[in-house]
């Protein structure tokens, strides 16, 4: 769920306070089958109007998906509607206040050092075409520069220049014990996104602000 905007992953860990609703969820990820409202009524004991209107809710907070299924074995005229089913969307969910992004440093790293053990080279270089390759990736498709920005938790703000700072670092813990390290992985990854979003790649630039990430985008020459 690390992809999906963070307003959207706050409002999936809220919708999960209601303990109905989080029961809810909870029995079907421990399903090894779509589960039916009908289905999950019974097992929670609750009424099949409530199980209805929290599923429901888990599907408009995008933690369950819907499929339609005939149940049985008869088919065709006069077998029934298909039945309205439900199944898990994501293994987990994280969130945080303010915005961090650990789980790409660590696709990151991994994936980094995977290369490294296939193919070896340099640690510092496959790291940095790793993260290059992911941020390549993130801004695919057309994305707009600030947007990606946003999804992936770096809070741009437009300066007076032009440019962008960013006001948050999504690697933040990881970068105040291994700042060389983290911050040359943050540049290659702003670099790829920048690329694949038409951004020339020479305005990501170094910012060494207090409470800032360690980059900000420069205006256009």
């Amino acid at each position: 769920m690390s992809g999906i905007p963070w307003l959207r992953r706050l409002s999936a860990v809220a919708s999960l306070d209601d303990r109905n609703r989080r029961r809810l969820y909870e029995h079907v990820c421990r399903a090894n089958r779509p589960v039916s409202r009908d289905d999950a009524a019974m097992a929670l004991g609750l009424p099949r109007s409530t199980a209805s209107f929290h599923l429901d809710r888990l599907v408009r907070d995008e933690l369950l998906k819907v499929e339609f299924r005939k149940l049985g074995s008869k088919v065709g005229p006069g077998s029934g509607r298909p039945a309205k089913l439900y199944t898990s969307v994501v293994d987990e969910i994280g969130a945080s206040v303010p915005e961090r992004n650990y789980d790409l440093a660590g696709d990151v790293m991994a994936s980094a050092l995977h290369r490294m053990m296939d193919d070896g080279g340099s640690p510092r270089e496959t790291l940095l075409e790793t993260a290059y390759a992911r941020g390549r990736a993130a801004g695919g498709n057309g994305a707009d520069f600030t947007d990606v920005l946003e999804n992936y938790g770096y809070r741009p703000e437009a300066d007076d220049d032009g440019g962008y700072s960013l006001a948050n670092c999504p690697f933040h813990r990881l970068a105040e014990g291994h700042v060389d390290v983290v911050c040359a992985m943050n540049g290659a990854f702003l670099s790829g996104a920048a690329a694949a979003c038409g951004v020339e790649q020479d305005r990501v630039a170094g910012d060494d602000r207090e409470g800032y990430c360690c980059a900000r985008i420069r205006p256009e020459h």
